[in-house]
């Protein structure tokens, strides 16, 4: 159903645009469940409902907006077939779903795209070409391949079709728990946020849309302010790192989100952490914004009933693992202690001995001699140690400390 104009002030995606792309895909993508977390309700204040999105066949919601476009083309596009330029969540929904309804779909990603992503989107039944060193070089090379060979181009966030299929995932969750006052969304480009907003100020006007973005690519938020913003780092949320935000989706955002919050690393690190020790659901970084938002400002969240789409679960088994990790040692579970020693025989045993006293495991061992600043008879030892909890931890310490051992702990960042 074309946009009317009277339905949301002349923005490129209305209410009636939303309810026709969940018509469209419904039976071919899952209605993921939107359930109420008792425990990350208990820890943030909020009454917390988490959209399970990350439960797509390809682990993200990416698949709605890919879809709805696909669904939308011509028998001549589809023939011709459609590409893409994505590293990401939206070149393995759109490889996946064009193989499944016979377009041909080609995918451009940069050259560096780790191997595992390349296989997973020619899995879906993608031709992968890789182009350039950078996003924008794999973007600029699509557009090329898609004038010269007429292919469609599906933009990841930037188009009509995509944005309402995307809103999809805030009317389901407005379908299933009406209560919902506050959705908080992650953002990128701004598709996801563009279609929720879309659909749940039409349902319900006074729903409160805050969105998130990694405070390391602040792209949306800056934009939205006048500010130039510096967007860069090795973020834990690269579904969202985006650099320049998408013109339809500025124009959606500016006129129906009511606020942007910004969150650091290590939240988004410790909501990671928090959906698969509690949830035992694993999200990746741009899923688990929505939760970092709540522990990072939870004023602005306490008493509300807030709905958190966990947007995609495609995280490196690795990456995870560290992250894993280093909740574990910011929680005094997993620690590493620099004890100065004398040059005497016996005194590792001796620093061994207070660690079985109190009950620590001891994980791992690294004396060093060379490169220190102490005497030539001085010598630093670094022991990595596993404890039940921060406060085990600190009797430890002073236990070390009341033997006459100088001991800090090596902090994570």
């Amino acid at each position: 159903m074309a946009t009317k104009a009277s339905e949301t002030g002349g923005l490129p995606v209305s209410f009636s645009d939303v309810e026709a792309a969940a018509e469209a895909i419904s039976g071919s993508v899952i209605r993921t469940p939107c359930l109420k977390s008792q425990t990350l309700s208990d820890i943030t204040g909020a009454e917390v409902w988490l959209k399970f999105e990350n439960l797509q066949f390809t682990a993200a919601y990416k698949e709605r907006g890919a879809l709805n476009k696909l669904l939308s083309l011509s028998k001549e596009q589809r023939d011709k077939g459609v590409i893409a330029a994505s590293a990401g969540n939206h070149s393995q929904g759109l490889a996946y779903h064009a193989s499944r309804l016979g377009v041909p779909v080609t995918i451009v990603m940069p050259q560096f795209t780790p191997v595992v992503k390349v296989k997973q989107t020619e899995g879906h039944g993608a031709n992968v070409l890789l182009e350039g060193e950078s996003f924008d070089d794999a973007y600029a090379f699509a557009r090329t391949l898609e004038a010269e060979r007429g292919l469609t181009f599906v933009h990841p966030f930037d188009d009509p079709k995509v944005i309402a299929g995307q809103g999809t995932v805030g009317l389901e969750m407005l379908q299933d728990v009406p209560e919902l006052d506050m959705l908080v969304v992650p953002i990128g480009g701004g598709g996801l946020i563009s279609g929720c907003a879309t659909a749940a100020k039409a349902m319900k006007p006074d729903m409160e849309i805050v969105g998130v973005q990694a405070a390391l690519y602040p792209s949306m938020y800056g934009k939205l302010r006048g500010e130039t913003v510096v967007c860069d780092g090795d973020s834990l949320a690269e579904g969202i790192s985006v650099k320049k935000p998408g013109e339809m989706t500025f124009e959606i955002i500016r006129e129906l989100v009511d606020d942007i919050v910004l969150v650091a690393e290590r939240e988004l690190e410790r909501a990671v952490a928090l959906f698969l020790g509690i949830e035992k659901t694993v999200v990746e970084g741009a899923g688990a914004a929505g939760l970092a938002a709540l522990l990072a400002h939870p004023r602005k969240f306490r008493g509300r009933k807030v709905g958190l789409p966990l947007c995609g679960g495609n995280i490196d088994t690795r990456l995870l693992a560290n992250v894993l990790l280093r909740d574990l040692a910011r929680n005094g579970r997993l620690a590493r202690l620099r004890i100065r020693l004398k040059d005497r025989p016996g005194q590792l045993y001796h620093v061994a001995r207070l660690f079985e006293e109190h009950q620590a495991n001891i994980l791992e061992v690294y004396h060093q001699r060379v490169f220190t600043n102490l005497p030539a008879k001085g010598l630093i030892t670094d022991i990595e140690c596993e404890t039940r909890d921060a406060e085990h931890l600190d009797r430890l310490v002073e236990g070390l400390r009341a033997r006459g051992y100088e001991v800090r702990m090596v902090e994570l960042a």
